[in-house]
């Protein structure tokens, strides 16, 4: 069959929309490296030469071609066909570019250091290729790769813009106003994109774009110190897909809560702002604000039955949210809203009197609870013959009901027990 192929040298196909693709075999010494690879682009002059220095030092792993080599084998696979296009009399390799460095390694075509010693496929010396026009090969690529996990989000940003025409994303657009992403890559992921970056969340932090160029309320400087803070948050996984999914405003740094808040009013402006490789993952500040362990309201997410106590606790907790993010704002009395609340999700809960409801569940919910969270209900007077009291006071009295600290150590014991009495099995 190979000798038959090899024989024919050609294969044609039309496909729907009339564009060819030819199976066609072609020298291993011809095929060009694509320097605009997405997996890791480089200047479009760059020789073969230097696409496999750029490959061999992999830098951000995305090459691996080591695994590559010990995943093919003894011999290089025919049924896997590289992507060529012709530019002009070149035949530049749009997919299966880690598969033609390694056959030119092989093939000497190539230095690399220590090459005698690699444990390589053997390549022939020709390779059949599927031949095709620009468009395809677009198509061909994107299809293969942008869902596959060989491309990051960044990645696929570009090639969609570059090579679909597509419109940019926020996420490049603020790559390309800042260097942010690229210079940190932990900020590469499909989370950070989705739900962090977003046109929303940016706002919040008094940010936004004038065509595709970042624009914001604040300083140069300000508006640095805010994005490092965001990207420090991320590293230090105090926002991950399950821990503050989504959130951004309210875990930064008071200084820059302040500022974001302070400038809420003002005009943007061009923001002029460049991130230095790998500044922000680690820093001492950030390492020292870690160690100190906010209280969680409620004492972190609950995941309770669906019905009436689950919609007030999701209430309840988007209020204490809003309370949060403009406090600034709000009245020294807003507190007390929350507080009032508190009491009625328990009489949500209680199915007969809320001292009945409290004497059956506060014991066994105490006991769920860590060292600090017993240590700040102690020193905040809530315990099981206090309860009660604290609940009735909340809804009567409102300066008592301000003391918002209080309010939280009731939040705490309030939320094991729903665990206790509504949680999901």
């Amino acid at each position: 069959m190979l000798a038959k192929i090899a024989h024919k040298k050609v294969y044609s196909q039309k496909n729907p929309s009339n564009m060819d693709q030819e199976v066609k075999y072609i020298d291993l010494d011809e095929l060009v490296l694509w320097t605009e690879n997405p997996r890791d682009p480089i200047n479009k002059d760059a020789s073969d030469q230097d696409v496999v220095d750029r490959a061999f030092e992999d830098k951000y792993s995305k090459w691996t071609l080591s695994k590559l080599a010990k995943d093919m084998g003894e011999y290089y696979d025919l049924s896997e066909l590289p992507t060529v296009v012709y530019h002009g009399k070149k035949p530049i390799v749009y997919d299966g570019n880690r598969r033609i460095v390694l056959g030119k390694i092989k093939s000497g075509l190539v230095k690399v250091p220590g090459a005698e010693n690699l444990k390589l496929p053997s390549f022939p010396v020709k390779i059949p290729c599927n031949v095709c026009s620009k468009e395809i090969a677009i198509k061909n690529v994107y299809r293969k790769h942008a869902d596959s996990g060989s491309w990051t989000p960044l990645d696929r940003d570009i090639f969609v813009h570059k090579f679909m025409k597509q419109e940019k994303s926020i996420f490049l657009k603020l790559e390309e106003s800042t260097n942010l992403i690229s210079n940190n890559p932990h900020l590469n992921r499909v989370f950070v994109k989705d739900e962090i970056f977003t046109q929303h969340n940016l706002g919040e932090l008094g940010f936004d774009f004038d065509g595709d160029k970042l624009v914001s309320k604040h300083t140069n400087k300000e508006a640095k110190a805010i994005l490092k803070d965001v990207a420090g948050q991320i590293a230090l996984k105090n926002i991950t897909t399950r821990k503050n999914r989504g959130q951004v405003l309210n875990l930064l740094e008071n200084s820059n809560r302040e500022i974001i808040e302070k400038n809420r009013n003002n005009n943007p402006n061009k923001t002029q702002i460049h991130f230095d490789p790998e500044k922000i993952d680690k820093s001492p500040r950030k390492t020292r604000r870690v160690k100190k362990k906010e209280i969680e309201f409620f004492g972190g997410d609950l995941y309770l039955k669906p019905g009436d106590v689950s919609n007030l606790y999701r209430d309840i907790s988007d209020l204490y949210k809003f309370y949060k993010d403009k406090k600034a704002v709000l009245s020294d009395s807003f507190p007390s809203l929350i507080r009032m609340s508190l009491r009625l999700i328990c009489e949500a809960a209680a199915t007969k009197k809320i001292d009945d409801y409290i004497r059956t569940y506060f014991a066994k919910a105490k006991k769920d609870l860590d060292t600090d969270a017993k240590t700040t209900l102690s020193n905040h007077n809530v315990h099981e013959n206090t309860l009660v009291q604290l609940l009735h006071t909340g809804a009567h009295n409102y300066s008592a009901a301000n003391n918002l600290d209080q309010t939280i150590a009731v939040s705490i014991i309030l939320g094991a027990m729903l665990t206790h009495s509504h949680g999901k099995n």
